[in-house]
């Protein structure tokens, strides 16, 4: 008679197999990008110190204020991919972490030559102006591409994954959508302005419509004041996936404690209309920018659009909301 053994020993966590204790756990989580995200933390601090130290500027910023705006940016794209990671499943789970992980590598290239350049005093975007240059802008333009495809894979098994409440697979699902979109706007400030190329000197590509970089803009953020500025779409879509998720998270929690967002109905209609809120808002401003406007002087047709959009939002919102209501009352008269 043989006699086995049974282990008791949990299982060693691996990209394809979840830890106990849910997809969620601590130890599930992607390394690399954790990694990624205290990296860019330090580097945020150490850019703070540039901005009170270093007087230079470049094109009429602070010449550490780029740094400290990629490297927050990517720590909080890095600690999401982390996260969504550890909730997809199966094969994909283990596609999913080495998208990661070649999301982390080419994120890390982009950053060394970012704060490369500050260091030279240089700009690095759209810079052609010497062959060095040129292929350290290949190199970044290369890097985003991949950073963009390792996200796609990500989303594609986040649409493949159970993951359980539809208010939060929505908010999951379509901010991975919006966050591609975003992501991809950023190839619309790649192409060299007629301006560029009547009189070349050695940069292709703007964030500016309208005039060239360096004017006037909002402080830190750098967004022009007196233009369009293609950088607040591609930060508004890149970002909706985090807006959505930390929206359906505050709903969960306030879930405890008002009634009617027990109901899942409810959650879900008002994480929808906040999708749509988002990708709307995207759209606009997208217009708005090609439009050669200024965030802070939208005209009428931008300002009544959006007037119009968030009103709808909200009372539409509020129409989900009191249909929950009315659900709650018709169960309780049944009931009783």
């Amino acid at each position: 008679m043989t006699i086995r053994t049974i282990s008791t020993e949990a299982p060693t966590p691996t990209p394809d197999r979840p830890a106990p204790g849910g997809a969620t756990g601590a130890r599930t989580w992607h390394r690399p990008l954790l990694v990624l995200t205290a990296a860019m933390v330090a580097l945020a601090v150490a850019s703070v110190v540039g901005l009170l130290v270093d007087e230079r500027t470049l094109l009429g910023q602070p010449i550490w204020a780029k740094p400290l705006k990629f490297a927050l940016s990517i720590a909080i794209y890095a600690v999401t991919l982390a996260w969504l990671i550890t909730l997809t499943r199966g094969r994909l789970r283990r596609v999913s972490w080495w998208a990661g992980t070649v999301s982390a590598v080419a994120l890390v290239i982009e950053m060394v030559v970012i704060v490369g350049a500050v260091v030279a005093g240089t700009t690095s975007h759209f810079n052609v102006s010497t062959p060095l240059a040129s292929v350290l802008w290949s190199v970044m333009a290369v890097s985003i591409v991949v950073v963009w495809i390792a996200t796609l894979v990500v989303a594609f098994a986040l649409f493949r994954a159970p993951l359980g409440d539809p208010a939060r697979s929505l908010a999951i699902r379509a901010g991975s959508i919006l966050a591609l979109a975003g992501m991809a706007l950023a190839f619309l400030m790649t192409s060299p302005t007629a301006a560029q190329l009547a009189d070349f000197r050695g940069i292709a590509g703007a964030h500016s419509v309208g005039v060239a970089d360096g004017g006037p803009g909002i402080p830190v953020l750098g967004w022009s004041t007196v233009a369009g500025d293609l950088r607040i779409p591609h930060f508004v879509g890149m970002h909706a996936l985090q807006a959505l998720v930390l929206f359906v998270m505050a709903l969960e929690w306030a879930a405890r404690r008002v009634a009617v967002l027990a109901d899942v109905r409810v959650r879900f209609g008002l994480v929808a209309i906040a999708t749509v809120l988002a990708a709307a808002t995207t759209a606009i401003v997208t217009v708005q920018a090609l439009m050669g406007e200024s965030i802070v002087a939208p005209s009428a047709a931008i300002a009544g659009t959006t007037a119009v959009l968030w009103s709808g939002a909200a009372v539409a919102a509020t129409l989900v909301v009191l249909r929950g209501i009315r659900r709650r009352g018709l169960s309780a008269a049944v009931d009783e």
